[in-house]
């Protein structure tokens, strides 16, 4: 095998993995043209087409993922053994993309970031606010973090803290006015302040009661897809507010919000740092998972 068949196998096995060309290209270090190049020139000689792409996503033709499946196991290995040889010699540097929620970072995850960035000051943390669980590695993300309940089963997890209640709150004024519900399906008489967008609204709220779980759908007269301001429009006596207890504990401290249906509260697990099982573990990538280890998450 020449080097120019190698280079194609390992620019296909990058793209397939990360379903992005420009991705693949920041790990190969190399530009996206050059690795669109590469793998043209791999297609020809197999006389295939391996992937389709377009404005909005890259995937595996029929072919591509025949091919993948017979020739995944030794491209892992090559990619494998790419990552441990570049690692020697390479020091943590460049871009980190992280897709995390947006109660996570204020009251968690910034003081992490504030210890990494110090420490490792060639790299640059990108962080993007986002709560959908969707395939983040798909848009050339790095790593993620998540509550236990909606990651994927094909990633690796690394706990940061938990376990994690879901409360009910809502303001002093609120509670004036309206009362307070007594049980979950009360709320369904109550304006509820809900955080998404367009299919993915969180409206179905998750109790327990006597170790069982169930759902209330709720409904309310508005819908932020920003969690924090879902917050302050409860502050304001807007609605009630489904979060995660720590989001608002600040809140709950200064008297703004106070929580109800507390013997129906819901747990998850923990919350997670999460990425690609076959993912390349670039040094950055690395250190950042080495520091979250380290990290005492109990004093934040």
């Amino acid at each position: 095998m020449d080097k120019d068949q190698l280079d194609g196998l390992v620019a296909f096995a990058l793209v397939a993995e990360k379903r992005n060309f420009t991705a693949a290209a920041e790990a190969l270090r190399i530009s996206p043209p050059a690795i669109s190049k590469m793998i043209r020139q791999l297609e020809r000689r197999l006389g295939v087409t391996l992937l389709t792409r377009t404005t909005r996503a890259t995937s595996l033709t029929e072919a591509g993922e025949k091919f993948l499946q017979q020739a995944g196991p030794a491209l892992d290995a090559i990619l494998s053994a790419m990552t441990d040889a570049g690692s020697v010699a390479d020091k943590p540097a460049g871009r980190l993309r992280l897709n995390v929620p947006q109660t996570v970072y204020p009251n968690f995850l910034k003081p992490v970031v504030a210890s990494f960035l110090e420490q490792y000051p060639d790299v640059t943390v990108e962080i993007f606010f986002e709560n959908a669980a969707t395939n983040i590695f798909e848009r050339g993300f790095d790593a993620g973090i998540r509550v236990s309940d909606i990651l994927a089963k094909d990633v690796v997890a690394l706990k940061l803290f938990g376990p994690v209640r879901w409360v009910v709150a809502g303001a002093p004024s609120y509670f004036a006015q309206h009362g307070r519900p007594k049980h979950p399906k009360d709320l369904l008489a109550h304006p509820c302040v809900c955080a998404g967008a367009g299919s993915r609204v969180y409206d179905r709220w998750e109790f327990e009661s006597n170790g069982k779980e169930f759902e209330v759908q709720v409904k309310g007269p508005l819908i932020l897809n920003d969690v924090l301001l879902a917050i302050e429009a409860a502050v304001d006596g807007m609605g009630l507010v489904y979060s995660p207890e720590e989001a608002v504990r600040d809140k709950l401290k200064s008297g703004k919000l106070e929580i109800v249906l507390d013997r129906y509260t819901g747990t998850s697990s923990g919350v997670y740092l999460y990425y690609p099982q076959r993912s390349q573990v670039h040094p950055k990538l690395r250190a950042f998972i080495e520091h979250v280890k380290g990290f005492s998450f109990s004093t934040i």
